[in-house]
């Protein structure tokens, strides 16, 4: 199980049927899931949403809260009927509460081949570092 950062606050993540998400879309809505990874200088975030392009996602911070929002256009190939899918499709949506840590002005975001990735620097200061205590 991964270390749960300070500059981050994750919470357990759980499907959440689309009625009980308020949404202006009647679609499904799933929770990407996510890796995050942690240096002294930043935290690396990357999170699946399969069949997205970056103009269909949407990356939000207010106040300390990063929301990730994901609008997917539905695939259908004519000429054929579909007999049977387990492959769902919808929108993806999460947030992350973030701490003081972080830099909010440098975060980055790219997607490529169906992941997001997020560059979430930490501020300059926020990373540990020893203090020399000198005697008098």
């Amino acid at each position: 199980m991964a270390k749960n950062t300070q500059a981050m606050e994750i919470q357990p993540q759980e499907n959440v049927p689309a009625d009980e998400i308020e949404r202006t879309r009647a679609r499904r809505c799933f929770i990407p899931k996510a890796d995050i990874y942690e240096t002294e200088k930043e935290i690396i975030v990357l999170a699946d949403i399969p069949a997205t392009v970056d103009k269909k996602v949407d990356i939000t911070l207010e106040k300390d809260i990063l929301s990730i929002s994901a609008t997917i256009n539905p695939v259908h190939t004519s000429g054929y009927d579909l007999t049977y899918a387990e492959y769902e499709e919808g929108d993806f949506q999460r947030s992350f509460r973030l701490s003081e840590e972080i830099d909010r002005e440098k975060i980055e975001a790219s997607v490529s081949d169906g992941v997001l990735r997020l560059s979430i620097p930490k501020v300059q200061g926020a990373t540990a570092r020893k203090i020399t205590v000198k005697s008098m």
